[in-house]
């Protein structure tokens, strides 16, 4: 019906009278003038707002690529760290036991030597000639 508006108009201010007439009740023709509900710039729009959306998740998609694959890289880096430190912990608890183990050893000896001392002294006593 309303191409038959626009065609039963003869003048070009009658077929824009009518274009302004259907634009105020929300009604538009597109390219092809096929009787459409939206503005062909809105639908415009809206298309190139569609394929923005589309761009941007599939950037966001790729993001969360890669902050996945550097999360599993940091994850694997603490594990590794973690391993080294225990590696290190228990290195120093053997350094400090081989150290106290010295010492006690170093003690031993101190005792063993002194025990001597004493021993070669009674020895050096028992065997003094008299004069």
């Amino acid at each position: 019906m309303t191409h038959f508006l626009l065609a039963a108009t003869s003048t070009p201010s009658e077929q824009t009278m009518a274009k302004d007439i259907l634009g105020e009740a929300g009604l538009h023709f597109d390219e092809l003038n096929k009787l459409r509900v939206l503005d062909p710039e809105v639908t415009q729009q809206t298309i190139e707002l569609k394929e923005e959306c589309k761009d941007f998740v599939d950037k966001i998609g790729q993001f969360q690529k890669i902050v996945g694959g550097l999360i599993e890289l940091v994850d694997q880096l603490a594990k590794e760290a973690e391993n080294e430190k225990m590696k290190a912990i228990g290195a120093r608890n053997l350094l400090k036991s081989i150290a106290k183990q010295r010492e006690a050893q170093q003690q031993q000896l101190q005792a063993l030597i002194a025990e001597k001392k004493m021993q070669l002294e009674r020895n050096s006593v028992s065997h003094v000639i008299p004069i």
